[in-house]
């Protein structure tokens, strides 16, 4: 090997070791950079996870020419959501896509948008996210070491259960509602009367297939790749939150990339949102028709602005935690 060669491969190696352990790394021949995206759902064709990463892997691919390749780690191949945030914040994962109620953890601010009934809408709630609000927690996250690239659609959470169904605030009373291991929710369903049970979701199919819990609070598209429907007899749509699941990116990984890049992908990150979202909210008309067909009994609730006062407790607990300020902006926004 001649001395030039042997310096060209030395500076290659150097080069490579220098970028770290994380998926944002040079490939051997094009000098491609490799952005590993991961979320804990499965890779179905209407999951909403798996419907934002592959958009936001065509849209980045698509701008940069081929020159940054997203590969798609989902089922928790890159660990559980709270070790993802982690390992971004370090800079060992480069992206994922998280629920709101783990994001919430890590900046109280975004309890927020698990505020119950905050959102009459999608569209309300995607005017919000994409405006001064959404900018606002957006800059919360930054100071934890994480970028927002896109408020994505989790869709509507609604109440299933074997008990009745949810009309009035007074049918969630005596219910045992499985609810994530998250203050707000907890709140949410004590202050209408039910029984709040913080679970695993790992453990929550068989709780309720078993009758140690009534039911869930959950998305339909949730209810339906998960099979709910075959455990669980009611479906009321209450709309109580609008999930929305965030796209986040290491800001360690992403500020040493080209700036070029950082561009493409914050452009693709907004088309990928967008084009999520629309897919999103179609499925549900889909997923909703199916579901009854299936022997589910679906209904609306009564009287929205009963529930939203029911619920008042709530917000006024976590006003502090959240900011005052942030909180006063949404709720003029939804005005």
């Amino acid at each position: 090997m001649t001395i030039a060669l042997k310096l060209k491969t030395l500076s290659l190696a150097v080069a490579v070791t220098a970028l770290g352990v994380t998926g944002i790394a040079a490939g051997e021949a094009s000098a491609q950079t490799v952005l590993k995206l991961g979320w804990t759902t499965s890779d179905g064709a209407k999951d909403p996870y798996a419907i934002g990463g592959r958009a936001f892997k065509a849209e980045v691919e698509k701008r940069t020419g081929g020159k940054v390749e997203v590969q798609l780690y989902p089922n928790r191949q890159l660990g559980d959501e709270k070790d993802m945030l982690e390992g971004m914040r370090f800079g060992t994962i480069d992206a994922g896509i998280i629920t709101n109620a783990v994001v919430a953890n890590v900046a109280p601010a975004y309890q927020l948008n698990d505020l119950p009934f905050l959102f009459s809408s999608e569209e309300q709630a995607h005017k919000v996210l994409d405006g001064d609000v959404g900018q606002r927690l957006a800059k919360e996250l930054e100071s934890k070491g994480l970028y927002v690239l896109g408020f994505m659609e989790g869709g509507f959470r609604n109440m299933i259960n074997n008990v009745r169904p949810v009309v009035e605030p007074k049918d969630v009373g005596g219910v045992k509602y499985r609810v994530m291991q998250n203050p707000v929710y907890i709140d949410m369903f004590s202050s209408l009367g039910g029984s709040a049970v913080p679970m695993a979701w790992g453990e929550t199919f068989t709780a309720v297939q078993q009758g140690t819990i009534d039911g869930l609070e959950i998305p339909v598209a949730v209810i339906s790749s998960n099979k709910y429907n075959e455990v669980t007899k009611f479906l009321s749509l209450t709309n109580h939150t609008y999930s929305v699941i965030e796209l986040i990116v290491s800001k360690r990984n992403f500020d040493r990339m080209p700036e070029d890049q950082q561009k493409a992908i914050r452009e693709a990150a907004k088309a990928a949102t967008a084009a999520q979202r629309q897919a999103a909210f179609a499925n549900v008309k889909e997923l909703l028709a199916d579901l009854e067909s299936k022997g589910m009994k679906v209904n609306k609730i009564k009287d929205p602005a009963a529930f939203r006062a029911s619920v008042k407790p709530v917000y006024d607990k976590f006003r502090r935690p959240i900011g005052a300020d942030l909180m006063d902006a949404a709720l003029k926004a939804v005005e």
